[in-house]
């Protein structure tokens, strides 16, 4: 979400009627209403886990390793934290377990730091997490590892998700799951980015959806946010 208003109510819009609403971490950083985007995730039946940014912003954890850019961003969305909204973060767990669904924000093996952008580091994850999927965040790039194989002689190949292309959820093989960034996608796409789940037809399938750049650029630009940030919201990078 990373606290993008605009992008989270048109995912809400475009993903209504659901039954629940799944946050893999990062629900605030970088953009201009963290607050607003936990109130509005608090309103449905929900189950959220913690990102670096979200335990950066709380006090729980030190911006150690963020680029000045998210370091910045990190240190006023503290100022902004209202003290239900802190408590809140600070209070998320870093893992979760949804029936088959781990939900994790970097990876079953460092739940809120690593980042899984290749097959060869996804597959050194699956030993550390038992469910059939897991699902994560992190890397804002929608894409799916597969493990595949028998035995010790397992494999794990990437895919690079697309919009309205189902992928069966079927039990047969394991998988880790990325379903992009509402709030800063970085795959070339401006649109925000979010996965819906259907448990009758046990498919998972990518969407995507446009919605007020400028709106939230000019609130970040307001909020004396760095013009990088802003600007990458317009390319989706």
């Amino acid at each position: 979400m990373h606290a993008n208003l605009e992008a989270l109510n048109a995912v809400i819009a475009a993903a209504e009627p659901f039954e629940q609403l799944w946050c893999m971490g990062d629900l605030v950083g970088y953009g201009p209403n963290p607050n607003e985007c936990i109130d509005a995730i608090r309103c449905y039946d929900h189950v959220a886990v913690a990102g670096n940014h979200d335990w950066v912003a709380c006090g729980k954890r030190t911006a150690a390793g963020f680029n000045p850019h998210a370091a910045y961003a990190a240190q006023w969305t503290a100022t902004q934290l209202n003290a239900d909204s802190r408590r809140f973060l600070s209070e998320l767990p870093d893992t979760a377990t949804e029936g088959n669904f781990l939900l994790v924000h970097g990876s079953p093996r460092a739940p809120t730091q690593e980042y899984l952008f290749r097959a060869a580091e996804a597959e050194r994850c699956f030993p550390y997490f038992s469910t059939t999927y897991c699902l994560v965040g992190h890397t804002h790039v929608p894409t799916v590892f597969i493990e595949a194989g028998r035995d010790s002689l397992k494999e794990v190949h990437g895919i690079v998700l697309q919009p309205g292309e189902p992928l069966p959820l079927d039990g047969r093989m394991r998988m880790i799951i990325n379903p992009g960034s509402v709030g800063q996608p970085r795959d070339y796409n401006p649109n925000a980015a979010f996965g819906i789940y259907d448990a009758e037809s046990r498919e998972f399938q990518l969407h995507r959806v446009a919605y007020d750049v400028s709106t939230t650029q000019r609130k970040m630009r307001a909020a004396d946010l760095p013009e990088s940030l802003i600007e990458r919201l317009a390319f989706g990078v």
